[in-house]
């Protein structure tokens, strides 16, 4: 199947709730691409705002744009459910991880231990 890149920045920015600016962003991060037109405009394909729309829940659990990018570099140029499906589990592991640390800090604060003995 070809992937057809016709979505403007516009058009992006606007399915994915987000400014241009941060279209803009997310592609010279790796989260999306995009080709050039003969005029030199972004065109983009149709999992652009969806891929935008993933990332930033991925932000929220606290993944970087980096980490992003290596989650999404295993992603088809087309992805299919079960392609996000695995997205999703990658995002739960790390939001699990992420939340026994936090529980594992808190645990510390509350242990009264002189704070400077907990890093």
């Amino acid at each position: 199947m070809t992937v057809m890149f016709t979505k403007s920045v516009g058009e992006v920015a606007a399915e994915a709730g987000v400014a241009a600016s941060a279209v803009r962003f997310y592609e010279q991060h790796g989260i999306i691409g995009a080709v050039r037109t003969s005029g030199d405009q972004r065109r983009f394909d149709e999992s652009a705002a969806c891929r935008i729309r993933v990332a930033k829940v991925a932000q929220r659990v606290g993944l970087t744009v980096r980490e992003i990018a290596g989650v999404f570099a295993a992603l088809p140029h087309d992805p299919q459910p079960e392609d996000w499906g695995r997205v999703a589990e990658t995002l739960i592991a790390e939001a699990e991880a992420r939340t026994a640390a936090l529980r594992e800090h808190l645990a510390g604060l509350r242990s009264g231990a002189k704070l400077c003995d907990l890093a």
